[in-house]
């Protein structure tokens, strides 16, 4: 067999060429393009799965009219097929099923490559418009050079994955002359619905690989930090790294000098002074600042933490590891509950102390997202959660409101304000624990800054309804109310439900509770219904919370303000059968441990219609799983009947198959009797 000669040099001296033609100010492989690109293309792991050495054959920094800077970074490969490699659905295949960077795709195809260059960007520096271009070619029989050209948006927008922008025959779309119209077409480029889920699941899947890889790291080789140390050390470091464009430039590990010598700040007061610049460009309450800024000094100050051994403190050492393994996540404003995930990930090692009763479980993501849409959360709700955890229901909730607010406003002031109201004004929570409410605030700051109303006290016994910072005084006119408790609480954690519905006047509440009551329950319930109306009560697959906690649990729907009627049916759904496959991974080794094997989004979609419309919309589900049945309203049984097993209805009539069944067991068992009796006799036998 002829090996096949790569013409890599001649579609370099071709691309090159047009691009000096263009005038444009190109740089090649080993030249500098400014101190960020390059220092983030050294630091992020190379094509090759080792730290740092990544060289574009190619690289441009082009700006429009308005002056936004658009890198430009461009991979040449010399064979006929190497241009790019996409997975199943069309995405640059650039992860493994691990959801590791698959080295093999992006050192061998040029876009793949290209694409993962603009990561490294992504991850480590202001930029977030990146063109990615991949170009490679052959020679046919007649020696003429052919090429093909793989043209690629990466962006926030696209959480990184990159888009085709289009087919082109050469670069002249980066000609000063044609520029502007391309920025025009990238701006225009959008994602389905279907496609943004997709991307957002894989980049998800990613994130949990990261974390698990991060907190093993640190639990491994950091020494000496407590539970609260490692969460006070992510959160600063993550705040430290944002950064706002023009008013505070982003943390470097470069910052953090390690040094000695006395007058020099450690690596702790110059991590603090930049936290202190951020939040303050932030605009928070100043007593919300120094809570913050109290709370995470007496991690990032401590005598050990910056002590230094083998020049670098121990500060230093983990922020980098942060920054490396973590970055790109939160830079590229994917709307997940980021700190829900690094919450779980951290727990699941040392778990905090109350653990043990189920009180510290994250709510994934899915289930967040329904309890939303159970609520009937919109653009103008105000919600609150009075067990807050990670914030990971607000954060599903703030998503939904502003998605909301995009589909109705059509002006761009009318909507920016919505959306500063979204944030700053219609989202409460409350957290007791200060380590996870430290979670709480960041998960809110990474998600455009929700964190004002996120509050560090008792629901219970600290909260009288108000305002927590910038309407102190003032009642949260609270109209939605999400939940997940710790069920560990009175009544499994309707206590909380019992006072924040006490609270409200009007609106929708759902919460996610365990399913068994005692007496102390029947009389939190008894009072819940005497000014609340039960909608509806939808049962859960036992695992939704794998790995950390193996309740029965169902989803209480109720309409605040309205006793609840004899008269009123309940509507019971059995969504045990949610359409997901679960695997815990602490026993697997699967990569993803949850998959929609059956039309999972379909079927919550349903129950949310189901527990609006009725029956009318039951299609996915049976009407085994689907029951409207009055509740009792009795003294001595109120809220024993509350779950959908109370209401099944069970049909006694024996059938044909039923009395085959019983015929064929029976037949079974006289056999296995003979074969036992004749094994006996001959084993008496001399």
């Amino acid at each position: 067999m002829v090996k096949v000669q790569s013409v890599e040099p001649n579609i370099a001296d071709l691309v090159n060429s047009w691009l000096k033609n263009y005038q444009l100010d190109y740089k090649l492989e080993q030249e500098t393009l400014n101190t960020e690109i390059d220092k983030a293309l050294n630091d992020y792991h190379s094509k090759s799965g080792g730290k740092g050495g990544n060289r574009p054959d190619a690289k441009l920094l082009l700006q429009d009219e308005q002056g936004n800077y658009f890198p430009v970074l461009i991979e040449y490969k010399g064979y006929k097929d190497k241009l790019v490699k996409l997975t199943t659905t069309g995405e640059v295949d650039n992860s493994t099923a691990k959801n590791e960077p698959h080295f093999q795709n992006i050192k061998n195809y040029a876009v793949n490559g290209a694409v993962h260059y603009a990561n490294a960007l992504l991850h480590y520096t202001s930029y977030t418009d990146i063109i990615a271009i991949g170009v490679t070619g052959y020679k046919d029989p007649q020696d003429n050079l052919n090429h093909a050209i793989g043209v690629y948006y990466v962006s926030k927008s696209n959480l990184g994955i990159g888009q085709k922008v289009g087919d082109f025959t050469d670069l002249s779309f980066l000609a000063p002359t044609n520029f502007e119209g391309f920025v025009e077409t990238i701006r225009h480029l959008s994602l389905s619905e279907e496609e943004l889920a997709r991307i957002k699941e894989k980049r998800e899947q990613e994130i949990d690989a990261s974390l698990t890889k991060l907190n093993n790291d640190i639990y491994q080789n950091e020494k000496g930090l407590g539970e609260n140390d490692r969460v006070y050390l992510v959160a600063a470091s993550i705040i430290a790294t944002l950064g706002i464009p023009g008013k505070v430039t982003p943390l470097e590990k470069s910052d953090l000098k390690s040094q000695r010598e006395t007058g020099n700040d450690s690596d702790g007061q110059v991590l603090k002074r930049k936290i202190e610049s951020f939040l303050e460009e932030k605009d928070l309450p100043k007593s919300k600042k120094k809570l913050i800024i109290r709370t995470l000094s007496n991690t990032i100050l401590s005598d050990n933490i910056n002590k230094i051994k083998n020049g670098e403190s121990q500060l230093k050492r983990v922020f980098t590891k942060i920054v490396d393994d973590l970055g790109i996540y939160y830079k590229i404003g994917l709307t997940t509950d980021f700190t829900g995930k690094l919450f779980n990930e951290m727990y699941s090692w040392l778990g905090f102390s109350q653990d043990k009763l189920n009180d510290v479980v994250l709510t994934p993501s899915y289930v967040a997202t329904f309890l939303v849409k159970l609520a009937r959360v919109n653009k103008d709700s105000y919600v609150w959660d009075f067990a807050t955890g990670s914030a990971g229901l607000l954060v599903a909730a703030m998503n939904e409101m502003l998605n909301d607010a995009k589909e109705k406003i059509s002006s761009p002031e009318e909507l920016r304000q919505k959306e500063l109201s979204i944030k700053a004004e219609q989202l409460l929570g409350l957290e007791l624990l200060s380590g996870v409410y430290m979670l709480a605030v960041l998960n809110m700051i990474l998600m455009g800054d929700g964190s004002s109303n996120i509050l560090n006290k008792n629901s219970l016994t600290e909260f009288n309804g108000n305002y927590g910072f910038g309407k102190e005084g003032e009642k949260f006119p609270a109209d939605a109310f999400i939940l997940n408790p710790p069920y560990s609480a009175e009544g499994n954690g309707m206590i909380f439900v019992k006072k924040a519905l006490s609270m409200m006047t009007k609106g929708y509440a759902s919460v996610i509770v365990q399913d068994s009551v005692g007496k102390n329950g029947q009389e939190i319930r008894k009072a819940i219904l005497e000014k609340n109306t039960l909608l509806a009560s939808i049962k859960m697959p036992v695992d939704v919370f794998i790995g950390k906690s193996g309740v029965q649990t169902s989803i209480y729907v109720f309409k605040v303000g309205e006793s609840h009627d004899v008269k009123q049916p309940v509507r019971f759904i059995d969504l045990r059968n949610d359409g997901y496959k679960r695997a815990s991974r602490k026993k697997t080794k699967a990569s993803n441990n949850l998959r929609d094997v059956d039309n999972a989004a379909g079927r919550y979609a349903e129950v949310v219609d189901l527990v609006k419309y009725g029956a009318s919309y039951l299609h996915i589900l049976t009407t085994d799983e689907f029951i409207e049945d009055p509740i009792t309203l009795d003294e001595e049984k109120i809220g024993l009947d509350w779950n959908f097993e109370h209401h099944q209805k069970i049909d006694t009539k024996p059938t044909l198959d039923d009395f085959k069944k019983t015929v064929a067991d029976y037949l079974s068992w006289e056999v296995t009797q003979l074969l036992q009796q004749k094994g006996e006799d001959v084993a008496k036998k001399p």
